[in-house]
């Protein structure tokens, strides 16, 4: 059992850990999550389950780590929280508390730098290092809940990397963060975002997903503007995306949420709009709008605050719900498309 990451482990899957090792069970696992993930603390030694038996507890301690993550900067604007963990290998990423009408949603990030080089987002330019572990995932929201006292709502995989490019460590934190001995978020408040990886999505589909919230990047109805902008499009065009989320089983009520980023004179036409409006025929979604952010990119620009209500309007008239999201944390290059660590 020795060097087993208990942030990368379910109550369940911890217990059978202790069973192959030292003979017990799910009472002491119990003890072990209720410590760490309910009580935000490092050891264990002073839960219930551990008072007649302190050899066991050191035993134990000695046989387990937890992430080799430290806080690094710290920046706030806007009732927004940005901080930056710091990996065991010196690699830096970046993660977000973002309040709104009484709850808090934790933007994750699942890769240092980014393989999927979107021309409109700064993570794209940082290039990929490497994929994050699930507990290094994991430590993100343990942090937000108890180094900055935050319950956590929601989280979000919006954050640096693409989480389908990092499929089984992503889905083993998604089993972590919403163990209800764990973390106990509910899997229907996460979300995976995704530029368009159809191998993934066809993968998460084989999981049963059940209520994980799926998003997804398009940002272009027209492949070869798609193309330009998202170089993921090269290998799963449109047609191959669509017939991926034709597929993907949803619930009764269950929705695919589809980001648009506004671009100007590039993707915020009428034309453009009834082109996504029509690729979107037969999908159960919601589309959520957002204009680019400043800092972002400097090839792009944000349309004005005039247009985008016209864009999202011409798509409301399609009958298509739509959401115009406001960009925050745009001081502190927290906003989509901003987090970079070059």
């Amino acid at each position: 059992m020795e060097g087993v990451n208990i942030f990368e482990l379910t109550c369940a899957e911890l217990a059978g850990e202790l069973n192959r090792h030292f003979g017990k069970g799910e009472y002491h696992a119990a003890g072990i999550c209720r410590e760490v993930f309910k009580k935000g603390r490092t050891s264990f030694g002073a839960a219930p389950e551990f008072k007649n038996s302190q050899a066991l507890a050191k035993k134990i301690a000695t046989a387990v780590r937890l992430p080799e993550c430290t806080i690094g900067i710290i920046q706030e604007d806007d009732s927004i929280t940005k901080f930056a963990s710091q990996l065991a290998d010196g690699n830096i990423i970046e993660s977000v508390i973002i309040p709104s009408n009484g709850r808090n949603t934790l933007c994750v990030s699942s890769q240092a730098g980014c393989r999927m080089g979107c021309m409109f987002c700064k993570t794209g330019e940082m290039g990929f290092t490497r994929n994050l572990t699930a507990g290094e995932i994991v430590w993100q929201v343990h942090t937000a809940i108890f180094s900055f006292s935050q319950p956590i709502d929601n989280v979000v995989f919006m954050g640096m990397g693409e989480p389908l490019d990092n499929f089984n460590n992503v889905m083993q934190a998604v089993n972590v963060i919403s163990d209800q001995r764990g973390l106990d978020i509910p899997r229907s408040h996460i979300t995976i975002s995704t530029a368009g990886h159809v191998d993934g999505i066809r993968q998460l589909a084989a999981t049963n997903p059940g209520n994980l919230c799926l998003a997804v990047s398009v940002n272009s109805a027209d492949d070869r503007l798609r193309s330009r902008l998202m170089p993921i499009n090269r290998k799963y065009p449109l047609a191959s995306l669509k017939k991926e989320l034709l597929a993907y089983p949803l619930g009764k009520r269950g929705i695919i949420f589809i980001e648009y980023v506004l671009l100007a004179c590039v993707n915020d036409s009428k034309a453009d709009a009834d082109q996504l409006a029509a690729w979107l025929t037969g999908l159960r979604i919601r589309i959520n709008v957002i204009s680019c952010n400043p800092g972002s990119s400097t090839a792009f620009k944000a349309p004005s605050p005039e247009h985008a209500a016209a864009f999202c309007k011409w798509l409301a008239d399609r009958k298509l719900f739509v959401r115009r999201r406001q960009s925050r944390g745009l001081h502190i290059q927290a906003a989509c498309g901003q987090l970079t660590t070059v």
